[in-house]
């Protein structure tokens, strides 16, 4: 529950896509007067349908690569809870632009609406695991160093914070950044759950499995994340604070293919591995082992309700109704 009254008027970028949408259902629910950005790419207005006809809401299909439409819509906001990304890490191994103009110039456009308008309180930014590249430290903390990222989406998501700890240090706007394992849930479109799922509809007998099936992370339901994020707002103070969220254990590729057939009443499915890329990997730049410690969001009273499992289960029932 979100207990900082000072938060008034609340600009969620991405705010029809998966996370975003759950965000809004919660600050919504909790009265706050919501401003939302997205392009429609692949967010939904279905997701939000529930308030377009609220008093305090307000939806504007906005481009972040377009400045002046930025700052036209954002007059008034105190908050930006920065969500909109290209969400497939997959892109970049193909079309790197993708994330480069979808991540860094859509963040940097932003940051300087943001500035210009002068209203700028708190921004709140979804970062990723991917930051970290492959860690040599499981659970890797939010101190760990030095950041590596094999993939393009990484270095695109870890040039944002830089930008955003620049700008709130510089024109004196707090901060806080949240490096997210795999959030999974009800709308979500992408991901292997999906990947799955879609797969075995078209072909119930055999399913292709990227990479070796050993790939081993972390999965979230995406209500324990925005309680988290909720969380990291109520303790919100001076400067940038970064908080990773995630679940405290892993599950692997294979497990997640086991639940999602016993999900879909199929027995017997011939799983087929493509082999993937350096040592197993599903694709260019996929970290394969993920697990992050979580220990400095718990300090503040947040902990998830569900493991990992538990939460694959849960989207594997939402997506299949």
């Amino acid at each position: 529950m979100l207990q900082t009254p000072h938060l008034r008027k609340t600009l969620v970028t991405g705010g029809a896509g998966f996370i975003g949408s759950h965000l809004v259902d919660a600050l919504c629910r909790n009265k706050m007067e919501v401003v939302i950005f997205d392009n429609l790419s692949s967010g939904k207005l279905e997701n939000i349908k529930q308030w377009l006809d609220m008093p305090n809401f307000n939806f504007e299909r906005v481009d972040l690569l377009k400045l002046e439409k930025i700052q036209k819509h954002l007059s008034g906001c105190e908050t930006v809870f920065h969500l909109a990304a290209n969400p497939e890490v997959r892109v970049g191994s193909t079309d790197p632009k993708v994330h480069y103009e979808q991540n860094i110039t859509a963040t940097f456009n932003l940051l300087e609406a943001a500035r210009k308008n002068g209203n700028i309180r708190n921004f709140v930014f979804t970062s990723s695991s991917t930051v970290y590249g492959e860690a040599e430290k499981i659970p890797t903390p939010e101190d760990y160093a030095p950041l590596k990222p094999i993939s393009v989406y990484g270095a695109s998501k870890l040039a944002s914070e830089a930008l955003i700890t620049s700008y709130a240090y510089t024109y004196g706007f707090k901060a806080i950044i949240y490096r997210l394992a795999n959030i999974i849930g009800p709308r979500t479109q992408h991901g292997v759950i999906y990947d799955f799922i879609n797969k075995l509809r078209k072909d119930s007998k055999k399913l292709e499995i990227l990479g070796d099936g050993t790939q081993t992370k972390s999965y979230l339901d995406v209500e324990d994340c925005v309680n988290a994020m909720l969380t990291g707002m109520n303790h919100l103070n001076n400067g940038v604070k970064i908080y990773n969220i995630g679940s405290e254990d892993q599950i692997n590729v294979k497990e997640i293919a086991n639940i999602v057939c016993k999900e879909m009443g199929l027995k017997n499915v011939d799983y087929v591995y493509s082999g993937g890329v350096d040592c197993g990997r599903g694709w260019k730049g996929d970290v394969k082992i993920m697990l992050l410690s979580i220990e400095k969001i718990k300090a503040l009273g947040w902990k998830p309700t569900l493991n990992s499992l538990e939460a694959v289960e849960k989207t594997a029932k939402a997506l299949l109704k």
